[in-house]
């Protein structure tokens, strides 16, 4: 076997190598390849009376403030915590002050927002 056909197996080889990595362990991290910024999710607020925006993803938490119907909110991530209506989803919401708001009373536009 020649050196270049053994050097031209050998770069298949890697090559072929790197892609099966990128392929079972998918991206490095969540960000937005173009800024290197997190993606960002939005949702409408869909509470009658304004969604009650708390310190942390429990319905016994401190109110930060409320956020009326109707509002497009921008969402950073989500976690589970307690449950409001029988789901337990909240949002970690970046508009103003970071703070939760229960999933059920927010309607995505877009993407689900990711895990935190």
């Amino acid at each position: 076997m020649s050196l270049r056909t053994t050097a031209t197996r050998l770069g298949v080889l890697a090559a072929g190598g790197a892609i099966a990595a990128l392929t079972v362990a998918g991206p490095a991290t969540a960000l937005d390849d173009a800024t290197n910024n997190p993606p960002v999710y939005k949702g409408r607020v869909t509470a009658k009376n304004g969604l009650l925006l708390r310190t942390s993803p429990t319905r016994g938490s401190k109110v930060v403030r409320t956020v009326p119907r109707g509002k497009v909110v921008t969402i950073f991530c989500k976690t589970r915590g307690d449950r409001v209506v029988n789901n337990n989803i909240w949002y970690l919401l970046t508009d103003g002050t970071w703070a939760w708001g229960a999933a059920y009373y927010i309607s995505n536009i877009g993407p689900a927002p990711r895990w935190c």
